[in-house]
């Protein structure tokens, strides 16, 4: 067992519904087994057990592990392709990198890269968009094992419009999926995704395959993107004859609590209305829907709708693993929003960042906040004395200013501590990948 003693913050409650942010200035945090079996004001712990080896964190600030929702893992190489609206950048940055992922030894470098980045930025659970290549999300599977992080991916399926090495067709689709899953879902921390890539590239009979697998894969999940850019979602309109981006999904049986769609930037109030229904999650990635210009999230629409959101990265559209810039993001949508938008406080932010992550990918009684019970899923914030962020912790009125202080700005680089299930995976910028 280990007593962590630290200055810590994380949101047990939503705070869209009258949830507060719960701030302890020296709390003892009791690990014992990778999951947190005591939690209380650090003497009051410790009194109670007064043996065990003591890790002081107090000099920073402990938050619950971040969740990104949405990530690309080929895609990681093409970080920064500015300048362009989603089909284009797809067409001219992430396909052509994406075809590359089809010889294996290079899909394991962009794997390590992307696992570090993920690392690095502090995050422990992601839903990660796999390879249209069978070998390379085995590697991506290998990888996310070896560090024992919580990711949920799989085999992505397209078989109209893109390039033609990342085709397929429902047979091979079915039998690949079949495998994969077969061989990784619910070995250690990591689970089976059901992953078309969109409707744009998935025919009637793709989905219909991937509603199969869904089925026939207990406790699977199913992620694509919905509704991000106004060309993307007019061409899936003509091509699925006049319905809705979200009908395209529901037809099949993808929709369910255990389904995640990525960005719907622009949804009808019907579309919201059958995701609130089917307890779909939806995957807000707000600096790739501000590099492509796809548009300001109507958060508040959401939220009325009673539609869960969540965040994600979107890496590589996104401009980098790191959630708290992507929560900073998301408070300047809403603030451009003006009265349509849905004003964030920090609380919020973290809420979006952490605890509504999990809940998205059913994993919220395990995750995404220190509560007793719950696995020690942890990253250590430790500023530089004289850093920006240092600076501004040091100067704060309110446990909210801190925090506010936090997503305004931290960095990777202020990350100095990470951990997963009480393994301790990385010391500020030195990654310690666990030998199991």
């Amino acid at each position: 067992m280990t007593l962590f003693r630290a200055r810590v913050m994380d949101t047990p409650a939503d705070p869209f519904t009258g949830g507060e942010l719960r701030s302890d200035d020296d709390c003892g945090i009791l690990v014992q087994g990778g999951l947190i079996a005591a939690r209380g004001p650090f003497e009051t712990v410790r009194a109670a057990n007064p043996d065990e080896p003591v890790l002081d964190l107090r000099d920073g600030i402990v938050l619950p592990g971040l969740v990104d929702t949405h990530v690309h893992f080929p895609q990681v190489r093409v970080i920064g392709g500015l300048g362009m609206p989603l089909l284009d950048w797809l067409d001219q940055c992430a396909l052509p990198e994406e075809v590359r992922m089809g010889e294996v030894d290079y899909a394991r470098g962009v794997a390590r890269d992307f696992v570090t980045g993920l690392v690095d930025s502090g995050t422990t659970t992601a839903l990660v968009f796999g390879s249209h290549f069978a070998s390379a999300v085995d590697v991506m599977f290998e990888a996310a094992d070896r560090w024992g992080l919580r990711v949920t991916t799989g085999l992505v399926t397209s078989d109209r419009i893109l390039p033609e090495p990342l085709l397929t067709t429902p047979e091979r689709a079915l039998k690949e999926q079949a495998e994969l899953a077969a061989r990784w879902h619910g070995k250690g921390r990591l689970r089976y995704a059901v992953t078309p890539r969109f409707s744009l590239s998935a025919s009637e009979a793709i989905l219909e395959s991937c509603g199969q697998t869904f089925t026939e894969v207990d406790g699977a999940f199913f992620t694509s993107h919905v509704n991000e850019n106004l060309r993307e979602v007019q061409e899936v309109r003509d091509l699925f004859g006049g319905s809705s981006y979200v009908d395209t999904y529901d037809k099949f049986g993808l929709l369910t609590e255990r389904s995640v769609l990525a960005h719907d930037v622009h949804p009808t109030d019907a579309e919201l209305a059958t995701l609130a229904t089917r307890h779909t999650s939806v995957a807000h990635c707000p600096t790739s829907n501000s590099a492509l210009g796809s548009g300001l999230f109507p958060l508040r629409r959401h939220h009325e709708a009673g539609v869960h959101v969540a965040m994600g990265s979107d890496v590589g559209a996104g401009t980098g693993f790191s959630m708290l810039k992507e929560g900073l993001q998301a408070y300047f949508m809403q603030r451009l929003l003006g009265d349509e938008g849905l004003p964030l406080t920090s609380t919020h932010l973290l809420w979006l960042c952490t605890s509504a992550g999990a809940q998205a990918l059913g994993l919220g009684d395990e995750v995404g906040d220190l509560s007793v019970g719950k696995a020690f899923d942890a990253i250590w914030l430790l500023p530089e004395a004289g850093d920006p962020l240092a600076v501004g912790l040091g100067n704060a009125k309110s446990p909210e200013d801190a925090l506010s202080k936090v997503f305004a700005l931290g960095t990777s680089s202020d990350i100095g501590g990470v951990w997963v299930g009480g393994d301790q995976i990385a010391a500020g910028r030195w990654r310690m990948p666990p030998s199991h």
